[in-house]
């Protein structure tokens, strides 16, 4: 078991901070609402488009405005925490998930345009994006502050990681159950239900956050480093905007061209910057470490390989083989609950084998499944009647 907090334990590093069992249960909720808010518009991005009527670029911007901001705040979230406090990081996250989920809830109906309408949606992606972000290096540095030992630590990331599994699936799950109800909203409109869920989730984890965690905070020798943070958060921004944006208007559009150049510019004085300042928002001189480059690297890679085989299963499943969410949320249970049944095969894998391997073979099956998922005829739909037309049944 990870570390239980004594009476006496102070807040605090000063103090001896401890992880409560209180604590960790807030941790836990808080990471599984975060992995739920962010896998729930993967599987009603059909319904989405049905409802809203986007075009390929907005409709994948809604996915991606959830992302955008955890690529590029989550670095400094964390330096937050340290300076003011995780407990009001971890519940300021989640307040933001409440507002990001009532939002997406009260987006208008037909009678609005569908720029309004998905700009509206986009911006509760993006709420939810920056609680994402608040919480997830927030939940795990309150992990790692509070165990003392490498064993409870380990057990404490270990839960943390299986949250995050959990969450993983229960999203889709959830936006599938939800997809169903019809009352209250009409036909493809109900998308809105499964926001409800995130809505419910994360105010019971404001509630749970405010009642048992305890607080905790680092500020020795930390620092907002504003000129990493605001460079990194433009850099990424431009370079997401090209890659989104990018097949709609154009490889060679005005707009896309001066997108690259600008996340190259600002990429580069992120570099810069980071070797200048004396708490750096990123390390740089970890990535001296071949290892920990290489596979910092092929660890990214392999997230954005599997996030684009869950955005196109999504599209596949509902829209052209027109499964219903709660039907395609089946896929979903694998690409989640698969991670957590094998975890201990996978820590044990890396105990006895050389982790590069252990890598190596997740993402061979990562593309092998990608592969084999394109090649399988867009024929015969399995949701009664939607087929390879591109028309779903619900």
């Amino acid at each position: 078991m990870v570390q239980i907090e004594t009476p006496g334990a102070k807040e605090g590093e000063g103090g001896r901070y401890t992880l409560s069992s209180g604590t960790l249960a807030a941790v836990v909720l808080a990471v599984c609402l975060s992995q739920i808010a962010l896998s729930v518009p993967s599987l009603i991005t059909g319904l989405i488009q049905q409802d809203l009527t986007p075009t390929s670029a907005q409709l994948t911007w809604i996915v991606d405005a959830f992302f955008i901001p955890v690529a590029a705040l989550e670095l400094g979230f964390g330096v937050f925490g340290d300076l003011f406090g995780r407990k009001r990081l971890l519940i300021g996250g989640a307040a933001l998930i409440v507002v990001g989920s009532t939002l997406a809830v009260l987006v208008p109906g037909e009678g609005s345009s569908t720029g309004t309408r998905v700009t509206l949606l986009i911006l509760a992606q993006v709420l939810n994006g920056i609680g994402a972000a608040a919480i997830f290096p927030t939940s795990l540095a309150m992990v790692a502050a509070g165990t003392h030992t490498t064993a409870t630590r380990a057990r404490g990331v270990a839960v943390w990681a299986s949250a995050l599994s959990v969450g993983g699936f229960l999203g889709p799950l959830l936006a599938g159950v939800a997809a169903k109800i019809h009352t209250g909203w009409a036909g493809n409109a109900n998308w809105r239900w499964a926001y409800v869920g995130v809505l419910v989730i994360a105010v019971v984890s404001v509630v749970l956050s405010l009642a048992l965690a305890q607080n905790s905070a680092s500020p020795e020798g930390r620092s907002i480093d504003w000129p990493g943070q605001i460079t990194a958060a433009l850099g990424l921004f431009a370079l997401l905007y090209a890659v989104i944006q990018g097949p709609e208007s154009g490889w060679g559009s005005p707009q896309i061209v001066i997108a690259f150049v600008l996340a190259a510019v600002f990429l580069v004085l992120f570099v810069f910057a980071e070797g200048r300042v004396a708490a750096p928002l990123l390390l740089l001189s970890a990535f001296k470490n071949r290892a920990f480059a290489v596979n910092s690297a092929v660890t990214v890679i392999g997230m954005f390989g599997f996030l684009a085989i869950m955005y196109s299963t999504s599209i596949r499943l509902t829209t052209i083989q027109g499964f219903s969410p709660l039907k395609s949320s089946v896929a979903y249970l694998f690409f989640g609950g698969i991670g957590l049944v094998l975890l201990p095969l996978t820590s044990r894998l890396l105990e006895r084998y050389n982790p590069r391997w252990v890598l190596f073979t997740g993402l061979v099956f990562i593309g092998v499944g990608g592969l084999w998922f394109a090649g399988v005829p867009a024929r015969g739909g399995g949701g009664g009647g939607g087929g390879g037309g591109g028309v779903v049944s619900v």
